[in-house]
């Protein structure tokens, strides 16, 4: 389970998520809906684990600078954005 969202939260987005792929043509599967449930819960959790991985190394990378950067200033909001996006990126994910 990750600990961004509680495991009920991450229950009820999982079945949000599947009435919606199975609204759609490109929802179609075959199996026990119980399995897909899962699948997206697992991708879910896997998603924000790496969202969280890159926010921590993002914030080391700032407070590493020789120069101190006020968190919160205009200045660090728009280095955060930008080596936020480059690990994005690095990781294919954006």
């Amino acid at each position: 389970m990750c600990p961004l969202l509680s495991d009920d939260k991450q229950t009820h987005l999982s079945h949000v998520i599947l009435q919606a792929l199975q609204g759609t043509s490109e929802g179609t599967f075959r199996g026990v809906s119980a399995q897909a449930l899962k699948e997206i819960k697992r991708i879910l959790t896997d998603s924000m684990k790496a969202e969280e991985h890159i926010h921590q190394l993002v914030r080391s990378r700032l407070n590493s600078y020789s120069r101190r950067i006020p968190e919160g200033s205009s200045e660090w909001d728009v280095l955060y954005r930008k080596t936020y996006e480059e690990e994005l990126r690095k990781r294919q994910l954006g």
